[in-house]
């Protein structure tokens, strides 16, 4: 009973959280991506991401008082525990666009193909847009820094992520170089589900034209079969004699 109101809860904040996940990606963005915003603007945008916690932080508790065990809950959900912990540090605030990365995966077709097309694009654009952001808010006006806008944080993401690495631009701050190492974690994590994803679908297609086969071959063995049977009786039939007695050779 209690998994199905934690599943029903689930269901019911899917899109407010995502809508929520969404908004958050604004007001932590907009001052980033335009330094030269006002003050006022600034403390409004601030004030929206610190709304957008405190609504990741009542689904996750209202979550853990309707599990009926909550320490396994707990255990369970560790990256949505660190969601509410971790950002306290100004980038690691990113986490909370977990939500919007878990949608993906359900939404946009019920086929898998479709389900791959959508949480490969979806996912990687949220990855690169994240890793662009946490860069040039821990790089930008930093001492030997060669990231100084958000154009140069994009850059930087989709060079890191793709593995390409040019070396043009690279973070100096430590900040920086975390926000480096889990960009390069996610971004193979991400290739290796999509790789392990394709297999499965390929090998369940092999599977299913092998059974295919196989049911046709059945059938025809048992045609062949029965067409030999009646062969037989034909046979039969016309080697005996009127009134069932078999004629002389």
């Amino acid at each position: 009973m209690a998994a199905n109101r934690v599943e029903r809860w689930e269901r019911r904040s899917e899109w407010p959280l995502s809508i929520a996940a969404v908004i958050f990606l604004l007001a932590y963005g907009l001052p980033i991506a335009i330094p030269t915003m006002s003050y006022d603007a600034r403390v409004a945008c601030e004030i929206v991401v610190r709304i957008t916690w405190v609504v990741f932080a009542i689904d996750y508790f209202g979550r853990l008082a309707l599990s009926e065990r909550r320490w396994g809950f707990v255990k369970r959900h560790p990256l949505d525990l660190a969601v509410i912990l971790l950002p306290i540090l100004r980038p690691l605030r990113l986490l909370r666009l977990v939500a919007l990365v878990g949608v993906l995966n359900r939404v946009g077709s019920h086929t898998l193909r479709g389900r791959v097309v959508t949480y490969v694009v979806g996912s990687t654009a949220l990855l690169i847009t994240c890793g662009a952001l946490a860069v040039t808010d821990a790089e930008r006006g930093q001492s030997g820094t060669n990231i100084a806008n958000l154009g140069d944080g994009f850059w930087w993401a989709i060079t890191t992520m793709t593995t390409v690495g040019y070396g043009d631009r690279y973070p100096v701050t430590t900040t920086g170089r975390f926000v480096a190492a889990a960009l390069m974690v996610a971004g193979i994590a991400l290739l290796g589900v999509v790789t392990a994803t394709l297999a499965s679908w390929l090998v369940e297609r092999v599977a299913e034209a092998t059974d295919d086969d196989q049911a046709a071959t059945r059938v025809q063995v048992e045609q062949l079969t029965a067409e030999v049977r009646r062969l037989a009786d034909e046979l039969a039939a016309s080697s005996a004699g009127p009134g069932g007695d078999r004629l002389p050779r």
